[in-house]
């Protein structure tokens, strides 16, 4: 362990978890949007969930950056992020998609049409 970092005490993730190994909705990826209520409660959170709220306070991150702040796996960070979307303490969205691409034949078109002309 490197020396500036805290050391941390051996929880199971499944202690974190309250013994569940998978979130109450499947609607979390890598790159879901959370975002924290401020209006909400923190009183009878876990410190775990303590500390998503406050990440999120400062803005919308991807499951995968609370996941790393929290220096828990992504399977656990899932399980609190469901449970602080029913509690109403936090709301999701899926990223925006991106655009759609062009047809490859479209593509094809158009740097043909750029080569004749160099």
């Amino acid at each position: 362990m490197s020396p500036g970092r805290r050391e941390r005490g051996l929880v199971r993730p499944y202690v974190v978890t309250d013994g569940r190994a998978y979130p109450t909705r499947n609607t979390f990826d890598l790159v879901t949007l959370v975002m924290a209520h401020p209006d909400r409660p923190l009183t009878g959170l876990s410190p775990e969930k303590r500390r998503v709220m406050e990440l999120c306070l400062g803005g919308a991150l991807s499951v995968a950056e609370v996941s790393g702040y929290l220096e828990l796996p992504v399977s656990v960070t899932k399980v609190l992020l469901g449970d602080l979307v029913d509690s109403g303490h936090i709301s999701a969205r899926a990223p925006i998609p991106p655009a759609e691409l062009p047809e490859v034949q479209l593509l094809q078109e158009v740097l043909d049409g750029l080569r004749a002309r160099l």
